[in-house]
């Protein structure tokens, strides 16, 4: 069993709820990958309304947005991370594996200091 880790950063702050996780944290990858907001929204299998509301979100979430939108036009528009998306999405999943490395340790030793019960069987 490989235990899997997920968290959300909160801040509650005076006037508002700021949050950070995996779903925002999978839609600003996928806006990486593909340079727009509708291609990823469809490879998450969410709405365009949700993603754009999600990005919004996550844009007020930091002093810097962490996506830059470019309005359609000959070329289409599109959109990107910024320096600071990029930068954060990296410290995130440093995080997440961080803390899943530690939580595996911790476990391993947790399953090592109990004593298995006579008849009982390991799946």
């Amino acid at each position: 069993m490989k235990p899997e880790v997920r968290f959300h950063i909160r801040d509650r702050g005076q006037h508002t709820e700021l949050a950070i996780g995996p779903g925002k944290v999978a839609l600003l990858e996928a806006i990486e990958q593909t340079g727009s907001i509708t291609s990823s929204a469809k490879k998450l299998g969410m709405s365009y309304r949700r993603a754009w509301l999600l990005v919004e979100e996550t844009n007020r979430c930091f002093v810097r947005p962490a996506v830059q939108t470019v309005a359609g036009g000959q070329r289409g528009g599109g959109s990107s991370l910024t320096p600071v998306g990029v930068e954060f999405v990296r410290r995130y999943r440093a995080l997440e594996q961080q803390t899943g490395l530690a939580v595996t340790r911790k476990l391993k030793s947790l399953l090592r200091t109990i004593p298995r019960q006579p008849g009982l069987r390991s799946r």
